[in-house]
């Protein structure tokens, strides 16, 4: 009997190192995964500028300031030379260096900014920091060619290092300098809108019919186990059916948030139904006979009892879900969100490109500039998927009833 509860304790002491070790195993991995993405992605969040002196007043920009406080402000500017102005004072400052190759093409762009908010910069010479070109860019930050190296051994004085808020700002461009994040995570805003509008109601109350309604027979069991096959269908499959359905029959605007919603919504609402259904299923039937015995209706007892105590696992299901839709990309590929987006979409359907998209097209791209700005889109999307998980563990604990 002693040996045999030492060999139990033993057992049990060896099975909890092994708990222990892959919890251990997997927080390893995924702190690994996160100092990287940081590591490779930090840079992606910063920009390189150079104090570049300028006097628009001699370069003979002149802008009357009723036009600078109008909506054609940049219109007015562009028109005036403002972008060629910009380019003289790099050739005369920085002769030896390069000049106006220096600059980024979105130089210009930051000057133009500094004089709508201070149009007394057109008459009279200051200094503006602008962001520098790629490689110079790369340069500063220790992956740059011997020459671009020079260059900014030459010019360490005037360079300096800051947080690159047109990241944040702006959309895709060829310049990896002008690239933003802002276009395309506003199109997964969009996508994931329309998504949720459709997948969520149409899921719940098919979870409450099947769970509450449905009659027990064999067409009810081959609707179950059709929506689990669904759910465990490749997500390319339904890139495949967004395309012909949407695209190819209904005449969808291409590349819109819109169509991707809806192909995204099809995937989605397989899980949302399953987790629907486990959360129905965890509500006591005493709930339901005690309704009934007060004299309530079937549709009061389902939705004035089961439904909002079944409604915070519905909810954490309906996250995972929309969690995992906002990383696929095979199916926005298939139905082409791939597109060169210049600028965010205003409306849903608008052409638009999605974060995971996004990250795929700039690890594709061959400029070094690119691969600082795909670890920062990684982050910016891994960010966006610990706050959605973090938001279903939330509904979870606040909402959830034991009994």
């Amino acid at each position: 009997m002693q040996r045999r509860i030492r060999h139990r304790y033993a057992a049990e002491r060896r099975f909890r190192w092994l708990g222990l070790g892959a919890v251990s195993l997997s927080a390893a991995f995924l702190v690994f995964l996160l100092a990287t993405m940081i590591a490779q992605g930090a840079n992606g969040f910063l920009e390189t500028r150079i104090a570049l002196p300028i006097d628009l007043r001699a370069a003979k920009v002149d802008v009357p300031p009723a036009r600078l406080a109008g909506p054609g402000a940049d219109l007015a500017l562009a028109g005036a030379g403002l972008e060629g102005a910009v380019d003289a004072a790099a050739n005369a400052a920085f002769p030896r260096a390069g000049g106006a190759a220096l600059l980024s093409d979105g130089a210009w762009l930051r000057v133009r900014d500094a004089v709508k908010r201070d149009p007394s910069l057109l008459s009279r010479a200051t200094t503006i920091d602008v962001p520098v070109a790629t490689d110079i860019d790369v340069a500063m930050k220790g992956d740059g060619t011997p020459e671009a190296e020079g260059v900014v051994t030459a010019l360490r004085a005037r360079l300096s290092r800051g947080l690159n808020l047109s990241f944040f700002s702006g959309a895709d461009a060829t310049d990896p300098t002008r690239a933003g994040i802002w276009g395309a995570l506003k199109g997964s805003l969009f996508t994931m809108l329309v998504t949720l509008a459709l997948a969520f109601p149409v899921g719940v109350l098919s979870a409450l019919y099947l769970e509450e309604y449905a009659p027990r027979n064999r067409w009810t069991d081959l609707i179950e186990v059709s929506i689990n096959n669904l759910a465990a269908v490749p997500s390319i499959i339904f890139g495949l059916l967004g395309l012909a359905v949407f695209l190819n029959t209904f005449h969808m605007p291409r590349s819109a948030a819109v169509v991707g919603g809806l192909t995204l919504a099809l995937m989605t609402m397989p899980v949302i139904v399953i987790a629907g259904r486990n959360a129905i299923k965890g509500v006591p039937p005493s709930i339901r006979d005690a309704a009934r015995g007060l004299g309530a209706s079937p549709i009061q007892v389902v939705f004035h009892h089961v439904l909002p105590l079944a409604l915070p696992g519905i909810l954490t299901g309906t996250i995972i879900g929309m969690a995992r839709a906002l990383g696929e990309t095979a199916p926005l590929l298939m139905i082409g969100m791939r597109a060169f987006i210049a600028a965010p979409p205003d409306k849903l359907t608008d052409p638009a490109t999605a974060l995971p998209v996004q990250i795929f097209l700039w690890s594709d791209e061959v400029a070094k500039g690119f691969v600082e700005k795909t670890s920062a889109a990684i982050i910016v999307l891994l960010a966006f998927l610990l706050a959605m998980n973090g938001i279903a563990i939330y509904l979870r604990n606040r909402f959830e009833t034991r009994w």
